[in-house]
């Protein structure tokens, strides 16, 4: 096994620059998934990495050896794509070991590495079937299987899952999951999809644009953002943003609507500044003193009630553990629960951390 030192990452194509100097650092054994919207570069990071994509600019390091030039087939990884990808005419086992035949490993190597792979994904039973007969989390864990029987330093993952219905979805992340717990082998992960990168990550990388926005464990993102795109992207549903501003005096964000809220901290801002005050869903109660909305949509899911409510000219959401029988039309009051609220700078849409956090850094 090994890390992954990404430093100074450049890619372009022609004068299109889609990576803007990427800089992360994956240690031994970690499981770090590049998450962020369509076109935001995080498939294109990956592809670097395997060899798939020249890169432009900086380098990309595995087990301390630069690999820029190194073609994939050397780079010791092992790749499980969107699409299965697996020969159809070839059965479970025969595609599974196919890379191992072409390394020429012996005989009585291929039948362990398949024996311990197909043992570990539960394959056993299908080895002679071919892929027409496997159900899709059936093939999925083949192209896994197909992956693990080279014993590679990284496992690579691009959007594995997006090609699977939601049940099997959750059911194949936690098997992802169990499997990196099992084998300690470096994995960076690709997905579009915030849940998959919160339930699944060691560390998630926030990216948009071709730059990273955040770096850090999955609670450290979604409890403390280091801008807005973060704040309203991990998190579902999404983080609730109210434009106002913040007066110094009694630590109080005023709304556009006139509206007082305390926000329970000195913030790192100027009296009077243009901000915006952020909330997450869990943490909007009812309240008979709080901001006066109406019901637009109610959404029970049976654990929770989610409420899209109208306040002014602003949608917000509200997600509630216990059940209500709430209609549309029907005004309610929801307060911010104290201690959890987030202050961003209106214009650049940065956190504007706490004052005794500033600090605490600069002591």
């Amino acid at each position: 096994m090994a890390g992954v030192k990404i430093s100074k990452a450049l890619k372009a194509y022609g004068a299109l620059n889609v990576l803007h100097g990427i800089d992360i650092d994956i240690a031994d054994g970690e499981f770090v998934v590049l998450v962020g919207p369509s076109g935001c570069g995080k498939s294109t990071l990956l592809r670097m990495i395997a060899g798939l994509e020249s890169v432009t600019g900086g380098t990309v390091s595995i087990g301390g050896k630069v690999v820029n030039n190194l073609p994939p087939k050397d780079r010791d990884i092992a790749m499980v794509f969107q699409s299965y990808a697996l020969y159809p005419h070839k059965t479970v086992a025969e595609n599974m070991v196919f890379a191992l035949r072409l390394q020429k490993q012996p005989p009585d190597v291929i039948k362990q590495r398949l024996q311990a792979a197909a043992e570990t994904l539960d394959l056993v039973p299908y080895l002679d079937r071919y892929p027409r007969q496997l159900s899709g989390g059936q093939r999925q864990r083949v192209a896994m299987g197909r992956a693990i029987v080279r014993s590679p330093q990284v496992f690579l993952f691009d959007e594995p899952l997006s090609n699977l219905d939601a049940k099997l979805r959750v059911q194949m992340r936690k098997e992802i999951k169990e499997l990196h717990q099992r084998l300690k082998t470096t994995t960076i992960y690709v997905t579009h999809d915030q849940v998959e990168a919160m339930t699944m990550a060691d560390k998630i990388v926030v990216m948009q644009g071709g730059n990273v926005e955040q770096i850090g464990t999955p609670l450290e993102v979604y409890d403390r953002p280091n801008n807005t795109f973060v704040a309203t992207f991990i998190g579902s549903p999404s983080m609730n943003l109210l434009k106002g501003s913040y007066h110094a005096d009694g630590n109080l964000f005023v709304t556009e609507s006139g509206d007082k809220i305390e926000i329970g901290f000195e913030a790192e801002a100027a009296d009077g500044q243009l901000v915006l005050l952020g909330v997450r869903p869990e943490h909007l109660s009812l309240s008979e003193s709080g901001l006066r909305a109406t019901v637009n949509v109610t959404e029970p899911t049976g654990s929770e009630t989610v409420l899209f409510l109208r306040y002014g000219n602003k949608e917000l959401v509200s997600v509630f553990s216990e059940r209500h029988d709430f209609k549309p039309g029907q005004e309610i009051a929801v307060a911010p629960r104290a201690g959890k609220l987030h202050l961003f700078d209106a214009h650049s849409g940065r956190t504007l951390r706490r004052k005794h956090e500033v600090a605490s850094t600069l002591g």
